[in-house]
């Protein structure tokens, strides 16, 4: 059996009908496991939903629609996977907003109170909710996508980096409260990776020029090299992996 089989696996995960969260739903589905696509627009999970069974041959993946900014819709999109999927193996916290670039100093209040709500409270309230079900069955897992800028500065990214460092403290707290319930959290940091959520740094000419020109691989990433390093913190390969953040930014930060 290989180490990355995820058979009778079960996925949540957020933002999850494009970008680095619909690549790790493809592999996950790929690998054996069951997938829950959401985000704001049903339609755009349905789409992705249906991509995903199309390209496996089988229903594998299943669209529910839900906004991370409101926890009565975090509390049904738990409760549709469980009575989709009868239960919730991994939850990945992959949706997260940056409605401001600029310096701290000119946020608005509204921006950085939406920021902090949908980057850890959203990711706070749904361990929450799966946790109970994955105590009761001794397994469980949890990833938090983060962002090497939690574990840097930013003149651009100042309250996103804040929201993303408290994430990686979050899985850290996770895996000490439930460890002894063979329950792992872990969070990955990626760098600048080819993404709509990321469009607004990877399309202007300048910063694009700036970050390749100085990073060791001379390129930015792409969302099925993010995916991989989540198959394996989901599965048996990364079975005494817990309370990490790995980095996955070809090298950027070293």
């Amino acid at each position: 059996m290989s180490l990355f089989n995820l058979k009778n696996k079960s996925f949540l995960i957020t933002g999850s009908s494009k970008g680095i969260g619909k690549s790790i739903a493809f592999h996950a589905a790929a690998h054996g496991a069951k997938v829950i696509i959401s985000s704001r627009k049903l339609d755009a999970c349905i789409n992705t939903a249906n991509e995903i069974n199309d390209h496996i041959g089988s229903e594998v993946a299943f669209p529910i629609e839900g906004n991370i900014a409101h926890q009565a819709e975090l509390e049904n999109l738990v409760n549709e996977t469980n009575k989709l999927l009868g239960k919730i193996d991994v939850l990945i916290c992959n949706a997260a907003t940056n409605p401001f670039m600029g310096s701290m100093a000119d946020i608005p209040s509204d921006a950085f109170d939406k920021v902090l709500n949908n980057n850890i409270k959203a990711n706070h309230i749904l361990t929450n909710l799966v946790t109970p079900q994955m105590i009761e069955r001794k397994d469980g897992v949890i990833i938090v996508i983060s962002s090497i800028g939690g574990i840097r500065g930013s003149n651009l990214l100042g309250t996103y980096n804040i929201s993303k460092a408290a994430d990686i403290q979050m899985v850290k707290n996770i895996a000490v409260e439930y460890g002894h319930h063979n329950i792992r959290a872990n969070s990955i940091a990626p760098g600048l990776i080819r993404t709509d959520f990321a469009k607004g740094l990877w399309e202007n000419p300048t910063l694009h020029d700036h970050y390749t020109s100085t990073h060791p691989m001379r390129r930015i990433g792409e969302p099925d090299e993010v995916a991989g390093t989540a198959i394996m913190l989901a599965s048996d390969a990364g079975k005494y992996i817990n309370g990490q953040t790995i980095v996955v930014d070809g090298g950027a930060t070293i």
